[in-house]
């Protein structure tokens, strides 16, 4: 039987949502592994971890790490490499700039039908009107108004010829 991968063995909070997200906490925890290292090298009997932030506090609370441990440090270092290198990837247009509230929800839905570690980048086009344009590696959806509407031009050409007749 294969070993579990760390991808399997973690699990990222929905608050995580796109590369920079894993980016800052990567960077978090390189951050808390020098502070833990230095006052080890300096022998303070208690380590004090500095301040965390919102993310991080989401992904120990999740994954039940204690971030004094190098080994739980290392495993969720690695996870985090992984994670930005090898997680499915969608960039989602839309017209205005979605509410944190909505793309929380839309995080929740794509790690439950898409992939459990999927990364979301978010993008403003406004010209697409209303709806959303969907891009992943292979794939493109317009699921935008402007679409719809150009593709019911000869319709709404007539609607608005038998209006002036």
């Amino acid at each position: 039987m294969a070993p579990k991968t760390q991808a399997a063995q973690f699990q990222l909070p929905t608050l995580v949502v796109g590369p920079v997200d894993v980016g800052r906490l990567h960077r978090e925890l390189e951050f808390i592994h020098n502070t833990v290292e230095s006052a080890k090298l300096r022998g303070q009997a208690e380590i004090k971890l500095p301040k965390t932030s919102r993310l991080m506090d989401q992904l120990i609370e999740i994954n039940k790490v204690d971030l004094i441990s190098e080994t739980d440090r290392a495993r969720l270092g690695k996870f985090l490499t992984e994670i930005k290198a090898h997680a499915p990837h969608v960039h989602m247009s839309f017209s205005a700039d979605p509410s944190p509230q909505f793309v929380q929800k839309l995080m929740m839905w794509l790690r439950a039908e898409i992939h459990p570690n999927v990364l979301l980048t978010v993008g403003l086009q406004p010209s697409i009107g209303a709806g959303c344009v969907v891009r992943t590696t292979n794939k493109y959806f317009d699921l935008s108004l402007a679409k719809d509407f150009s593709k019911q031009t000869p319709l709404l050409m007539e609607k608005l010829r038998s209006l002036v007749a």
